[in-house]
């Protein structure tokens, strides 16, 4: 018996002149008299399959014509090198398998709005450019993984329930937990300072949870976070190690999703600039920049996403804004030592529009001034006893940041929303499917 290589769409060009098998599903199909041509998706890609009436047999050739979007199939036939077809490749058929006949499949090639596909959400995937959206979101997290584990980072898993706030209290989903209360966590970095302590370097990656009731382009109510956290690293070399890292996923991406980025009809360009070092801005300077611009804004606020679009219209690269007002931060940033009534912390701004990607800085090693500030948020000291630990037994500089890998997706592939960069958002009015 004769066993036909099993081939991917993705690794069709190692087999070129060969017959294969592909197993995967009707993306499109048309048909003239004696021909019908199939655009078969196998989850690598598509390839244009061919099928002749006197090149098959009369059963084989007429099995075609049922055939419907997203019908699943499996194929045999020859690979054949052609430049005109996408991939520079074809199949001619020689066989046809059918698994599934689709009826009324609901997402037809014309336009649809996107209330309707976000409900689709689990067909939608299957769409060229969510497809490809998909594909840099994976080539992300893996140049995320590779950067950190290959320059010295430990991944360290930290708690999803959690007893208490990191990035305030009033964003917290609350869920019972026996007898007391839990919530579902903002973030894994007060773990992580615990974390850096014991393994020097660290990072956590998982999904985090704001119960901000937002409605903007850029939020997500459950949304994945790489947290990297660092002992004996002040802010300027943590921002070191940001724009490095930065720089790094976006070269990979460009490097091994040109093609993803194509069928985003993505403008490279921009993207091409983004090498280290990157401009860095206090939170004064980028206030000018605003008042400059004649927008209203007054010293001691956050900004909003108007005022990271206006401020990042000023630049071609990332740019870091560091020294925020204390108010303004969390209670756990370290004050400047001359200037206690801002931060060191530093907020990593995309251009093009897009916002914050990265939070971060050097975080209070001093147990007294953790306390007072513990204190001063009304925050209870004992459900942060264990983290007050931290700065009595071994307290050292540290700091560390914070990755929003969906807004970063957005970024990099040009995308307006971000509900189109993780495969099932979670939104303030949308939790299905």
């Amino acid at each position: 018996m004769i066993y036909l290589q099993k081939a991917t769409i993705r690794d069709i060009s190692k087999y070129d002149g060969e017959e294969v098998e592909i197993r995967g599903w009707v993306y499109n199909k048309r048909s003239s008299g004696k021909i019908h041509f199939l655009l078969i998706r196998d989850g690598t890609g598509i390839i244009q399959g061919v099928a002749g009436k006197n090149d098959v047999s009369p059963e084989v050739f007429e099995s075609f014509n049922p055939l419907t979007q997203e019908s699943s199939i499996i194929v045999t036939g020859k690979v054949r090198a052609d430049k005109r077809a996408p991939g520079g490749y074809e199949l001619t058929l020689t066989g046809l398998k059918v698994i599934q006949i689709v009826k009324d499949y609901p997402i037809s090639p014309k336009e649809h709005g996107v209330e309707f596909l976000m409900e689709h959400r689990h067909l939608w995937l299957r769409s060229k450019k969510q497809h490809a959206t998909m594909l840099i979101r994976h080539e992300i997290i893996k140049s995320i993984r590779n950067f950190l584990d290959n320059n010295g980072f430990i991944l360290m898993d930290t708690p999803i329930l959690t007893p208490s706030a990191c990035e305030g209290t009033t964003t917290l989903f609350e869920t019972p937990y026996f007898d007391t209360k839990a919530y579902l966590t903002q973030s894994g970095q007060l773990y992580n300072e615990a974390n850096c302590i014991a393994l020097g370097k660290v990072y956590c990656f998982g999904p985090t949870f704001r119960a901000e009731k937002s409605k903007t382009r850029r939020h997500l109510m459950e949304f994945w976070m790489v947290e990297p956290e660092m002992a004996y690293v002040e802010l300027e070399e943590n921002m070191d190690i940001q724009e490095q890292f930065v720089s790094y996923i976006v070269k990979k991406v460009l490097e091994n999703r040109s093609e993803e980025l194509k069928t985003l009809e993505r403008d490279t360009a921009p993207l091409e600039k983004i090498k280290a070092p990157f401009p860095r801005i206090t939170y004064d300077e980028a206030v000018n920049i605003l008042k400059e611009k004649g927008l209203p804004f007054e010293w001691g606020g956050d900004f909003g996403a108007p005022d990271e679009t206006a401020i990042s219209e000023n630049f071609d690269k990332p740019v870091f804004i560091t020294h925020y007002p204390t108010q303004c931060k969390a209670f756990y940033m370290k004050p400047e030592e001359d200037r206690p009534e801002v931060c060191l912390g530093a907020d990593l701004i995309a251009p093009e529009g897009y916002g914050e990607i990265i939070g971060g800085g050097e975080r209070i090693s001093d147990p007294e001034l953790l306390i007072k500030r513990i204190e001063e948020h009304k925050l209870p000291k004992e459900d942060y006893q264990w983290y007050i630990d931290l700065r009595l037994y071994g307290t050292v500089p540290h700091s560390g940041f914070g990755l929003g890998i969906e807004r970063t997706i957005a970024w990099i592939c040009g995308l307006k929303h971000i509900r189109e960069t993780i495969p099932y958002p979670r939104m303030l009015e949308r939790i299905y499917p």
